[in-house]
Formats: structure tokens, C-alpha cells, sequence
């Protein structure tokens, strides 16, 4: 399960909705061994497409060596779907190169009639995606 802060939720939901129609893409980082996020990192999507999402090579060259200045590691490794449901496609699923990470996708389409987005969490460990419960909460 993955549990969160209500104001990291708003977060990733907010940096979806501004990226639209490109797919937002992103970290949270937490302290290294404990699975809980706390930094909320915004990355630029450097392939700025609709259906595709791409972290810049120096980018996250830096946010590694920012990481482990940080004794951090990435908790969260989310981006947005802006035409589909929220749900791995066959590239994401190629890119899932964190196996204890949590992977968000949140969709601006609405896609299920249950809203202007939807807000989901996987493992993918070896190309197994395995859905998971989020849970919200006000603080740790």
C-alpha cells in the first residue's frame, strides 16, 4: 500500500493538471530505507508530448547525486496520462527501473466517467504490474 500526505497528493495531481495536454512527470523522495515519501520533485518532461514522457538525462544525472547527498532515495516515480486511464503501458513499464519505488500515474482524462482524473499506484518488479491500494492521510 501506498500512504501519502494529502499535500503530496495535491501535488502530483496539481503538476498533472498543469502539464496538460503534455504528461507531467516526477519524484518523490524519501529518507533511504524508510518507504515514506516527503519531497515532492517536479521533473520536466523533455520529450513535452501528450503520450510520452521522458526524464532529461542531466536531469536526473542531478537528481541522483542530489539523492544521495540526501541519503534519499526516489519513493515515488510518478507521470500523467492525459488521453488514457491511469494505468502502465508497455513503455512505462519498460522505463519501471526502481523495483522498490512506488509508480503513480494520474490521469486528466476522464476516462472512467468517475471524474476529471484518477489517482493510482503500482509495483513493477520484472515487468509485473501489481496494483496497489493509496491511502491519504493529513501527516505522518
Amino acid at each position: 500500500m501506498l500512504t501519502l500526505t494529502q499535500a503530496l497528493y495535491d501535488q502530483l495531481v496539481a503538476h498533472a493538471r498543469a502539464d496538460h495536454p503534455d504528461e507531467a512527470c516526477g519524484v518523490v523522495a524519501g529518507p533511504a530505507g524508510t518507504g515514506r515519501p516527503e519531497r515532492f520533485i517536479p521533473m520536466l518532461n523533455a520529450a513535452r508530448s501528450p503520450t510520452f514522457y521522458e526524464f532529461d538525462s542531466q536531469d536526473l544525472l542531478k537528481l541522483y547525486r542530489d539523492l544521495d547527498d540526501r541519503d534519499e532515495e526516489p519513493v515515488i516515480v510518478y507521470h500523467s496520462h492525459t488521453a488514457t486511464e491511469a494505468y502502465p503501458s508497455r513503455t512505462d513499464v519498460t522505463y519501471a527501473n526502481e523495483p522498490g519505488a512506488h509508480y503513480v500515474l494520474v490521469s486528466t482524462a476522464d476516462t472512467d466517467g468517475a471524474g476529471e482524473f484518477q489517482f493510482r499506484s503500482y509495483r513493477i518488479v520484472d515487468g509485473v504490474i501489481t496494483e496497489e491500494d493509496v491511502r491519504v492521510v493529513e501527516a505522518y
